[in-house]
């Protein structure tokens, strides 16, 4: 029943993210969040993929999880969500440069911290830290999006994307948490859980769906209310100058 359910939050996660990250490409030209999205797809897949196979520790596609992980983990769900999401809250118009040189930051950080939790070690530990702190200031600045959320009438994609962050928050928690005390020798685990950790997996993996989904939600919303004050205020020139 676990691999049943881990399985479902798997490909839940894998279709929320290329689904809605085409949509970040194509409806909003967002480059920053579209293809962070379809990171987090090819993640997953690698991940379904890995496991469904029974993959080992000293295999290619583990090494790319790592990897991927770390990158959006450390630069990915963090800074460049962040740029991405500013779009609509401040009108930011990244430029090209600053777009590569957001994934360039984020692979640079994700090469550095493979595998950290493999190796104890004071850096592993210090690692686990910095992808807590990064959430937490990232969190942040969600909180601040869903509150504009709220004041623009859009309670109900607010509560999804408060519900969605608050999830996120507690995975890291869980992960790094535990990554950390795996570093020092021993990973903390849910009670009932087994040595692969399938539950947490699951909970993790339909988290990160929800929050594929709450955010391009939430974003189409707040970039439709955007056009309308936009409509609205050439409507009111238009009507001065008349």
């Amino acid at each position: 029943m676990r691999e049943i359910l881990f399985m479902i939050a798997a490909v839940w996660v894998i279709v929320a993210s290329f689904v809605y990250g085409v949509k970040f490409l194509r409806k909003h030209h967002n480059y920053l969040l579209g293809l962070e999205w379809i990171v987090m797809g090819i993640s997953c897949t690698n991940f379904l993929v890995f496991a469904a196979i029974k993959g080992g520790h000293d295999g290619l596609q583990y090494h790319i999880a790592l990897f991927i992980d770390a990158f959006s983990r450390s630069i990915g769900m963090t800074l460049i969500l962040v740029l991405g999401l500013m779009q609509v809250t401040h009108r930011y118009k990244p430029t090209r440069a600053v777009e590569i040189g957001a994934f360039a930051l984020a692979g640079v950080v994700g090469f550095l911290l493979i595998g950290y939790q493999d190796f104890p070690s004071p850096f592993a530990v210090a690692a686990a830290i910095f992808f807590i702190v990064a959430f937490l200031l990232t969190g942040i600045y969600l909180v601040y999006f869903t509150k504009r959320l709220w004041e623009i009438g859009e309670r109900r994609h607010a509560v999804w994307t408060g519900i969605a962050t608050f999830l996120g928050l507690v995975v890291t928690a869980i992960y790094d948490t535990g990554a950390g005390s795996a570093a020092l020798g021993h990973f903390a685990h849910i009670p009932g859980d087994d040595a692969d950790h399938t539950l947490f997996y699951i909970f993790a993996l339909a988290t990160w769906g929800l929050m594929m989904v709450a955010y391009y939600r939430a974003y189409d919303a707040f970039d439709a209310h955007n056009k309308r004050a936009d409509a609205a205020t050439g409507r009111l020139t238009n009507g001065v100058h008349a």
